[in-house]
């Protein structure tokens, strides 16, 4: 008798912490432990930083986007290659986003249609036509252990009648991603899980009902938390994360896209959240701006570390703190060079990966609450008494 294949994910809820979650989730190209962090690779790479240095910096998962990679090198020359994880050299788990954000966020023009999105590239403005089918295609390809179905984010500050609209439209899109998925099922070698994603941005009613037309569809294996911090308060985010983590089936990862500022990450955690993925390690890194644990944010490009032999952050483990000091990466910084952005890039990866398993850790003990809550006062307070640069 042929036994059945194992599910290509599988969660498992290890300990809480009143809303906090420690866990793992299983995929096809290995085991997460959660909370985690995961870096963007947005177009095959983490902007200057490899592979095994991602690895050495705690990093067991990454994202690629859909949108990028599909306008180049493409879906296709990807597929080739021998996929996502053949060709970024990344043998773990990966996370594609449908692409959606970019779509409505780079586009020079874009016009959305029940159908799908018609938009201009932002590198040369060919013309695109995404529908929910050719995005579940182009994932395929690409071969991420975990993709996501096309939705419409709507903008921070919208009204109700205009978030409701972007439901109404992400809730379709997901029948016919869901459709095409299982269609494609087999088709391709690798094998991959859907996730959906909320939306409803800060609207409660909305935010409840999208969830439960969303579970209606039937069983999914996580859940990916769209149209947050995209400029609504602070506090309207947390009201939503709150409501959602009393909603979603605790036997489910959730997934709250695009979070991942220290601060950000451990409230977050505080309320139910599993996975999160941010460019602001990287991006801040190229501006020269730092997370320490003591000292908040720094950006080191201040004329006050032209002689501090101090490392970056003198608790941190990572390799740049290590091995070098303030001083000679704000030289670096100064100067332009690109060693001192991959410095810094590699830091503030290794502080927010560590930041993740620290909670873990404090989930499991029982103490996240106690230590999170210290933890975010010592960071503020820092951040507030900053000197300028």
């Amino acid at each position: 008798m042929t036994r059945p294949s194992p599910a290509p994910a599988h969660f498992a809820l290890e300990a809480t912490d009143g809303r906090a979650r420690a866990g793992h989730l299983s995929l096809p190209n290995g085991v997460v432990e959660t909370p985690v962090f995961m870096p963007v690779g947005t177009v095959g790479t983490v902007k200057g930083v490899a592979p095994e240095e991602l690895r050495d910096a705690g990093a067991s998962m990454i994202l690629a986007n859909t949108y990028h990679l599909y306008l180049r090198p493409g879906a296709e020359v990807v597929r080739e290659l021998g996929g996502l994880h053949e060709f970024m050299r990344w043998p773990g788990p990966i996370l594609t986003d449908s692409g959606g954000f970019q779509v409505f966020s780079l586009a020079r023009i874009r016009d959305i249609r029940d159908d799908g999105v018609t938009f201009h590239s932002h590198i040369d403005g060919s013309s695109h036509h995404f529908t929910p089918e050719r995005v579940v295609d182009i994932q395929r390809q690409l071969g991420a252990d975990v993709i996501m179905a096309f939705d419409e984010c709507a903008a921070g500050g919208v009204t109700e009648e205009e978030a409701a609209l972007a439901n109404r439209r992400t809730l379709s899109w997901l029948e016919r991603c869901r459709a095409r998925f299982e269609e494609t099922e087999g088709v391709v070698p690798t094998r991959q899980v859907l996730f959906p994603v909320l939306q409803g941005n800060v609207f409660d009613d909305l935010r409840a009902r999208h969830l439960e037309r969303v579970m209606a569809l039937g069983e999914w294996p996580g859940f990916g938390i769209g149209g947050l911090s995209v400029g609504e308060a602070k506090q309207d985010m947390w009201r939503t994360l709150s409501l959602l983590d009393s909603l979603i089936p605790r036997d489910r990862p959730r997934y709250l896209m695009g979070v991942g500022y220290p601060d950000d990450l451990l409230e977050s955690i505080a309320r139910g959240c599993d996975m999160f993925d941010c460019v602001a390690p990287t991006r801040n890194a190229r501006h020269g701006t730092a997370w320490t644990s003591h000292e908040g944010q720094i950006n080191l490009k201040g004329a006050r570390f032209r002689l501090d032999r101090e490392p970056i952050d003198p608790g941190c483990d990572c390799y740049t703190c290590r091995g070098y000091d303030r001083a000679y990466i704000r030289h670096l910084l100064v100067a332009g060079e690109l060693l001192g952005h991959r410095l810094v890039s590699i830091h503030n990866l290794r502080f927010l990966l560590r930041l993740a398993a620290d909670a873990r850790l404090r989930i499991r003990e029982g103490t996240f609450s106690m230590w999170s809550r210290t933890w975010l006062r010592r960071y503020h307070a820092a951040r507030s008494h900053a000197p300028a640069p």
